[in-house]
């Protein structure tokens, strides 16, 4: 039967206009079982021939019948797919991958195949060129001819049914050469069909049919009696290797879907073995593309780190203020353009607190402040601070319970009492590690009895916030400050819906008690501190972003850096690129290995970031003393955002080589 036909093949190559013909209207057929050798001088187009029967190459024009099927216009995934399944290939410079071991070589091909029984059928075939004791070596601790065995354990791994040799003895002794001749010889009456390629009469005479090329034509077909063969004289040399009984033909069985999945999965894994194999050969390089990602993720997370920690910190000094609150001030005087002092209009009064508090049912708690600096003496201590003159309301609303003692009453206040709450700056200053809560301190050289500890506030822009002691409002009016009037009345609305209502009718309100007519300003100020903490809120969000934005471009530039690297190791993989084309692998395949590379890379440099990112993070927040937060939001951001990184700037590098054509690929030097 026929195994190959070939119809009025040519191949031409086009160079500056000009057509050189390699092959001229080749037509001939070989049938299966045959061991057949084309020889023809250097140029006579008998390698072109040899790519073109091994489906590595396409003919310019004519018809090539592989097994009955027209395969002179395959795709490359078409080719691929049939190489795989039908044929094999010894390689005159052996091509075996350097990186990998004997085994791993042999292995290559079922990879592509999707084949199960792959390391046990290596090892078999392993053993039958005689190499079961060199299995676990690397191609450059193998001599010439031991490279050429595994060659020729790889080509049969899949079973093929059509074998090429080029040259197969070209880089061998003669008592190498010798021995694999006679291995050629002995699968061929296995029942693999050969055909080699050599210029060498003493080579071809092992073939019983021999085809001679001259500047692309057939000048001879020569069949040969078996008996004048020089594979009949061998047999000395033969011994030297058992025979390779185990490439009988495949048959084609159409696999379960789980048996097609676990071999799908288990082809992944290899493919990001081998990534990973060639990412361990180039360490140096390796890490240096890895850095440029370290370095942009480890830049995201800390300057999110920084920016969500900022966010973080004003909502806790905002909401140590209290939630949901007006603050109504006295109005500034204004004289020839010149700006009087706050308050100096007017001076709000407790009765406006009153009026207040009964102007909208959103009001929740209405709270008058003043304030001022006053000295605090404890036993032989003493310091200065500030003062705050409260209703009871206060502690609720601005979050101020004490967390050790109690809050005073509005019988207190009433009774003007003499008693006192201390901040914790004021309590370290004046009692250490005692407890001040039920002692005396004097204000102002009055005594007053303490009765609770303020919670910790934290510094508000440049004052400490625990740097404060609060008194009943009526005692500080009287008994302290001697004021008439208050600083500040607080209104805590029931929520953030209700404020513009409600500062409406406080304005209507105050301008009626204050008798203003219609042509003359406010004579106090309303603020909004929820839109103050939105308007915090959305800088710290900007500065944050900015942030961002600066990280995410070291991550391009990282980026950049990894498709520069995979585009210097497609360069010179490009004779590995072409092997494993040639035994079987789809552009597919290709694309996912170096996908997979490019991956790995931005990966393991990813992670990597996030570490040193939230250890800078700890730095910054314990030199500088920055509330530092890294958020798993950051850094999921920074791993997908790593990770996407080695896939779209791995993409190219990785297509360019899936582009490759098998014997482009493999002449590459």
């Amino acid at each position: 039967m026929s195994l190959i036909e070939l119809e009025k093949i040519t191949k031409a190559y086009f160079s500056g206009g000009d057509e050189l013909q390699v092959l001229k209207n080749i037509t001939l057929r070989i049938d299966e079982g045959e061991f057949v050798a084309i020889m023809g001088p250097s140029g006579s187009g008998k390698s072109t021939l040899m790519q073109i029967l091994g489906l590595l190459d396409r003919p310019t024009s004519g018809t090539y019948r592989l097994l009955g099927q027209d395969v002179s216009r395959l795709s490359d995934d078409q080719g691929a797919a049939f190489r795989s399944k039908t044929i094999g290939f010894i390689f005159q410079m052996f091509n075996l991958l350097p990186r990998t071991s004997a085994l791993d070589n042999v292995i290559l091909p079922m990879i592509y195949s999707g084949a199960t029984d792959r390391e046990s059928r290596a090892r078999d075939l392993l053993g039958d060129v005689g190499l079961s004791d060199r299995m676990e070596h690397k191609p450059n601790q193998l001599s010439g001819g031991q490279q050429q065995r595994v060659a020729i354990a790889r080509a049969l791994v899949n079973r093929p049914r059509l074998l090429f040799a080029d040259e197969p003895t070209g880089n061998l002794a003669s008592d190498q050469a010798e021995g694999i001749l006679s291995q050629l010889v002995d699968l061929n009456r296995s029942g693999i069909t050969v055909v080699m390629v050599t210029h060498e009469p003493d080579i071809a005479a092992y073939a019983r049919r021999i085809i001679r090329l001259k500047d692309g034509v057939v000048v001879s077909d020569e069949t040969r009696d078996s008996s004048s063969a020089r594979n009949e004289n061998t047999k000395a040399q033969r011994d030297d290797f058992r025979p390779v009984m185990r490439t009988a033909r495949s048959v084609t069985v159409t696999l379960p879907f789980p048996v097609r999945l676990k071999n799908r999965l288990t082809a992944g894994f290899e493919y990001g073995t081998s990534a990973l194999r060639a990412l361990a050969s180039n360490k140096v390089r390796s890490a240096l593309s890895m850095l440029g990602i370290l370095i942009g993720v480890s830049s995201v997370i800390a300057m999110l780190a920084v920016g969500t920690g900022a966010q973080k910190a004003i909502e806790t000094r905002l909401a140590s203020l209290g939630s949901n609150l007006l603050m109504l001030s006295p109005g500034r005087h204004t004289v020839g353009g010149v700006h009087g002092e706050g308050g100096s209009v007017n001076r709000l009064t407790l009765d406006d607190m009153k009026a207040i508090s009964q102007v909208n049912s959103h009001i929740l708690r209405v709270d008058a402040n003043v304030s001022g600096s006053v000295q605090v003496v404890y036993s032989d201590k003493n310091t200065n601070t500030e003062l705050t003159g409260a209703t009871p309301a206060y502690a609720p609303m601005r979050a101020s319970q004490p967390y050790y003692g109690r809050f005073f009453t509005e019988k207190e206040n009433e009774l003007q009492s003499r008693v006192i709450l201390l901040g914790q700056t004021v309590v370290k200053n004046l009692f250490g590690t005692e407890n001040p809560v039920g002692k005396v301190v004097k204000v102002n050289r009055v005594n007053y009895r303490v009765i609770g500890i303020l919670p910790l506030k934290g510094s508000g822009g440049f004052r400490d916030q625990d740097d404060a002691v609060i008194v009943p409002l009526r005692t500080a009016m009287k008994r302290i400050l001697g004021k008439e009037y208050v600083n500040r009345i607080s209104i805590e609305c029931d929520g953030p819906a209700g404020m513009d209502e409600v500062t409406q009718d406080i304005t209507r309100l105050m301008r009626k008690r204050h008798r203003l007519p219609e042509y003359k300003d406010d004579d106090f100020e309303i603020r909004n501190m929820a839109e103050m903490q939105a308007a915090l809120t959305s800088t710290t969000k900007t500065f944050t972003l900015l942030l961002g934005i600066v990280a995410a471009i070291s991550l391009l530039v990282g980026g950049i850096g990894i498709m520069n690297i995979m585009l210097v190791s497609v360069s010179e993989r490009t004779r590995e690129i072409g092997l494993r084309k040639a035994v079987g692998a789809t552009r597919r395949a290709i694309l996912s290995q170096f996908l997979l590379e490019s991956s790995v890379l931005s990966t393991l440099g990813g992670i990597s970031g996030i570490l040193l990112g939230a250890v800078v993070s700890l730095i910054i927040s314990k030199l500088a003393g920055w509330s530092t937060v890294v958020s798993p939001s950051s850094v999921l951001l920074a791993f997908v955002f790593s990770s996407s990184v080695g896939i779209v700037f791995g993409f190219w590098p990785a297509r360019k080589a899936s582009l490759l054509s098998p014997i482009e690929a493999l002449r590459y030097e």
